[in-house]
């Protein structure tokens, strides 16, 4: 069994320059904090694409990453507790992208599904649909919403077993768990970590199949 448990400093060790970067949370929940700032104090990769709900708030790492210049692209939903990210959006220093949340979140999961992109009436008639392509059923107009993948996730949970397995708690699943899905290498920040067989399969939020790291904190 390959032992998944490693550092935060190792696990972000995975980012290169160009990368494609997924953050979990919803502002403060549910958010990987510590991998993060491990990302943020000790690997120095740039030109990295973002994608994050909401690029979290000035007290978060995120807040310091999206400040360092090291971020060329966002694609978020809310970025009202970021003043950087907006900042970026106003100057073009960045692309910033934003999306209705539930769009994002199943553009992610259809990165996950390996499918080949997202039908939503969301957005049909506004600035939303600018330069996306639009499709009729049922004489009824559609967004045709592209899928997000990524070269690495960070999330977070809070309790892991040794090949993987996640339980998330309550409010923190937002986009932790599809987010999981849809990237190439995926690290776990987690509170609790436990011997394999320790947690109850019906718990599970995310199969260990998924899961490429495990890093434990507090």
């Amino acid at each position: 069994m390959k032992n998944k448990l490693t550092s935060a400093i190792e696990a972000v060790s995975k980012v290169k320059d160009g990368d494609t970067l997924m953050i979990g949370g919803f502002l403060t929940g549910g958010h990987p904090e510590n991998l993060v700032k491990a990302l943020v104090d000790t690997n120095s990769a740039g030109g990295l694409t973002v994608i994050s709900n909401d690029t979290g708030t000035k007290e978060l790492s995120i807040y310091q990453l999206v400040k360092s210049g090291r971020v060329k692209r966002i694609f978020a939903s809310y970025i009202g507790s970021n003043p950087e990210t907006g900042r970026l959006l106003m100057t073009g220093e960045a692309k910033v992208q934003l999306f209705p949340q539930g769009t994002l979140a199943e553009k992610i999961r259809a990165g996950g599904a390996g499918l080949g992109g997202v039908l939503t009436p969301v957005g049909v008639g506004t600035v939303v649909e600018e330069g996306k392509k639009k499709i009729e059923i049922d004489e009824k107009e559609y967004l045709l919403e592209m899928p997000l993948r990524s070269n690495v996730a960070l999330i977070k949970a809070n309790k892991a077993d040794e090949v993987g397995n996640l339980i998330i708690n309550g409010s923190s699943r937002n986009f932790n768990i599809v987010m999981a899905t849809a990237a190439d290498y995926v690290i776990a920040e987690v509170d609790e970590y436990v011997k394999e067989g320790e947690i109850d399969p019906n718990h599970v939020n995310v199969p260990g199949i998924f899961v490429d790291a495990i890093v434990k904190v507090g």
